[in-house]
């Protein structure tokens, strides 16, 4: 399976007030503007290829730019694909593969925006990604999906790494935290600067 790779975005910062428990199902998956649509159309080149979908939900292409695909269950956007189809033939043959835009973040080998079929499972995501690095922590991974937050664990029997991709989801996997460098070493900059607050404001005898 080929993954398209596009240069990283900004990842979106994930704040308490978005950490709702997600449902253990995800729903019907579906293309939203901003994915792609790859089509195969036998013995027809032009009419096939990796094809983008439009802010207003159609294809991004000279033929295809009037057939809207957002919005709808999957087996509909084959069947608006097929009657589309019979405008240029008696009986076409085709394929239609959807290519969900997923952005994967944080502490993976390669960060970027990719574009997963819907058979992509979270865990396979970052993979693809490279999967965690050093600083890694496949026990956190942050799952931002539909305005939702789920923490994910990637390292154990947790079941929600095998709930595949939807369109625009963002993974970020968290950095495995040091209690030096977040707990010690802060304290003792805090500690020095109120020693040297202290010994300056302290009256010449």
């Amino acid at each position: 399976m080929r993954v398209h790779v596009y240069s990283f975005l900004p990842l979106l910062i994930l704040g308490s007030a978005l950490a709702a428990q997600m449902p253990a199902t995800r729903e019907a998956p579906k293309l939203q503007p901003g994915d792609e649509l790859r089509i195969r159309v036998w013995r027809d080149s032009e009419m096939s290829g990796e094809i983008g979908i439009g802010p207003d939900g159609t294809l991004l292409h000279p033929v295809w730019r009037t057939l809207k695909v957002t919005g709808l269950p999957l087996p509909d956007v084959e069947a608006r694909i097929r009657q589309f189809l019979t405008r240029y033939q008696t009986e076409p043959q085709f394929v239609a593969e959807p290519l969900f835009r997923v952005t994967i973040g944080g502490e993976v080998d390669r960060p970027s925006l990719y574009f997963l079929a819907p058979d992509v499972t979270i865990g396979q995501a970052v993979a693809l990604a490279g999967g965690a690095t050093e600083r890694g922590r496949r026990d956190r991974v942050r799952l931002l999906s539909g305005g939702q937050l789920r923490m994910i664990k990637l390292d154990g029997n947790d079941p929600s790494g095998n709930l595949p991709v939807r369109s625009g989801d963002q993974l970020i996997v968290e950095r495995r935290g040091s209690v030096f460098r977040d707990i010690v070493a802060p304290l003792i900059a805090i500690a020095g600067s109120a020693a040297a607050i202290i010994t300056v404001s302290r009256p010449r005898r």
